[in-house]
C-alpha cells in the first residue's frame, strides 16, 4: 500500500507541538551505532549507507580489529577490507572510500577526524548526512543529518514539503533552536524505525494525534479493504453466474 505524504505544511504552531511530542517520547535519544572515538563513528556511517545500524555493529569490531585507526586502514588492502564488510552491502564502493578517507585523514589531519564540515565533506565517502552525523554525534556541534527515516518522518509530520534532504534539512531546522537539532535528528528517526514505518504506519500506536498522515493513511486502509474484499467476492465460486442471473 503506497501512502502519499501530505500536500501542505502544517502551521509552525502545530509543527512545533509534534517536535515537542516527539522530543518528550524518545528522551535521550542517541546513535544506535557503536563506536569508540570519532574515527570509528566516521568509518560506521559510511557504512551504514543503504545498510542499517543492526548490521553495522555487527561489522564493525572486525574491522577495528584489524584496523584501529586511520593509519592502519589507510594502509590496507581493499580486497581483505571487503572480505571483513561485505555483509554491509555494496562493499567494493564502501571498501575503497573507507580506506581512501582514512588515507585523507593521515594526510591532511594527522590521522585525527576533522570538526569542520569543509574538511570532512572533502574526505572520500563523506558527503553532507555523513558529515552531519559526525558532527553532531563526535562533536556535538548543531547539525541536522537527513536519512531515509528523517526524510519519510518529516514529510508524514507535515513539516516539509521539500524533494531534497537538503531542503527537509532546511525546513526542519527553522523549526527547532541549533542547540536542539542533533536531538531533533534522533528523534525522528527513532520515530520512523518505532512506529512511522515505509511503507505503512502505524498511527494507532502513534502519540502525535494531530500528524495529517493519520487520514490520509486510514483512507488508503479503508480504500485497500475495499479492494480486497471485492476481489475476495469475484473469487467465490458461483459468484459470477450469479450476478449474471440478477442482470436484467
Amino acid at each position: 500500500m503506497s501512502i502519499p505524504f501530505p500536500r501542505r505544511k502544517v502551521s509552525r504552531a502545530v509543527a512545533r507541538e509534534e517536535l515537542a511530542i516527539l522530543a518528550a517520547t524518545y528522551p535521550g535519544a542517541v546513535t544506535a551505532l557503536h563506536y569508540g572515538n570519532p574515527f570509528e563513528l566516521l568509518i560506521a556511517v559510511i557504512l551504514s549507507a543503504q545498510c542499517t545500524d543492526a548490521r553495522v555493529n555487527l561489522t564493525t569490531p572486525a574491522l577495528f580489529a584489524a584496523y584501529p585507526d586511520a593509519a592502519a586502514l589507510a594502509r590496507a588492502k581493499q580486497l581483505d577490507v571487503e572480505r571483513i564488510i561485505k555483509s554491509c552491502g555494496f562493499f567494493h564502493t564502501k571498501a575503497k572510500n573507507i580506506i581512501a578517507a582514512a588515507q585523507g585523514l593521515v594526510e591532511h589531519h594527522a590521522g585525527a577526524v576533522p570538526d569542520q564540515r569543509e574538511a570532512l565533506e572533502a574526505l572520500p565517502g563523506v558527503g553532507r548526512k555523513t558529515a552531519n552525523v559526525v558532527l553532531s554525534v563526535a562533536f556535538a556541534e548543531p547539525a541536522f543529518a537527513v536519512d531515509t527515516h528523517v526524510f519519510r518522518v518529516s514529510h508524514r509530520l507535515g513539516l516539509t514539503l521539500a524533494t531534497t534532504p537538503r531542503g527537509v534539512e532546511d525546513d526542519v531546522t527553522k523549526l527547532v533552536p541549533p542547540e536542539q537539532w542533533r536531538h531533533a535528528h534522533h528523534w525522528l528517526i527513532l520515530h520512523g524505525r518505532a512506529i512511522c514505518k515505509a511503507p505503512v504506519p502505524h498511527c494507532a500506536e502513534c502519540p502525535v494525534t494531530m500528524c495529517p498522515s493519520r487520514p490520509i493513511v486510514a483512507r488508503a486502509s479503508r480504500a485497500k479493504l475495499k479492494t480486497a474484499s471485492g476481489r475476495v467476492r469475484r473469487d467465490v465460486p458461483g459468484a459470477a453466474t450469479a450476478r449474471r442471473r440478477r442482470s436484467p
